[in-house]
């Protein structure tokens, strides 16, 4: 995924290399699927690898903390993730919802 441009300041200044490194480690490849960086998928899209922060924290960049993942395989791992902040944010926005039976 892309940085969004309001989140910048949390990714350390040598973000490029520590991407790099991870590309590398994973032989350019997503470490979920195997699917290789930059090939063309049989619908016409191109695959880009991202590095995808297992605790969804930008801050931590141990590279024991990071995977370069495919789009699919990127959205799918923060799924459930960016549902919780979805949900946390409406709530936030507009107080708890109330149940009903």
């Amino acid at each position: 995924m892309p940085i969004k441009p309001e989140n910048k300041g949390r990714y350390p200044k040598n973000w490029k290399q520590i991407r790099a490194d991870i590309l590398e480690r994973a032989h350019n490849r997503c470490e979920f699927c195997g699917i290789e960086n930059y090939s063309i998928k049989e619908n016409g899209s191109k695959v880009v690898l991202t590095i995808a922060h297992l605790d969804h924290t930008p801050e931590n960049c141990d590279y024991s903390n990071l995977r370069a993942l495919c789009q699919k395989c990127h959205n799918t791992y923060d799924a459930k993730h960016r549902a919780k902040t979805r949900r946390k944010a409406h709530e936030t926005k507009y107080g708890a919802a109330e149940k009903t039976f």
